[in-house]
């Protein structure tokens, strides 16, 4: 996966990717000499400019602006993995933006809702 080659070639540890019609979850070991908006910018711009390249969509390609990084303990990451490998089972419950939305405010994350993710059908 092309995704793939541009963490390992900026000296992240990719630990489990899985995509949805409407969205990417990665779980990495973060190189601490990039940050998360450098990878982040690295991984949207390198993407989106393969994409269109190859011709993958029918209309341009670009990823919506933004993105949502979550920290987790080392004793997290079996689950984290699950979760990241069971995403469709667990949208078939509920959309990626409720699921979202659920964990800020579990967690007591302050957000504004212009810049949270929007569903592809909401234009």
């Amino acid at each position: 996966m092309y995704i793939t080659g541009i963490l390992q070639n900026n000296g992240h540890k990719l630990l489990a990717i899985n995509s949805m019609p409407d969205h990417l979850h990665f779980f990495v070991g973060l190189n601490p000499h990039q940050s998360i908006s450098d990878m982040l910018r690295l991984i949207k711009g390198d993407s989106s400019k393969f994409i269109n390249a190859e011709g993958f969509t029918r209309r341009k390609f670009y990823w919506q602006d933004g993105y949502g990084a979550f920290s987790n303990s080392r004793s997290q990451i079996n689950s984290v993995v699950k979760y990241i490998l069971n995403q469709k089972q667990h949208h078939s419950k509920k959309t990626f933006r409720e699921e979202y939305l659920e964990i800020l405010r579990d967690y007591a994350v302050e957000y504004d809702d212009r810049y949270i993710f929007h569903d592809l059908l909401d234009g």
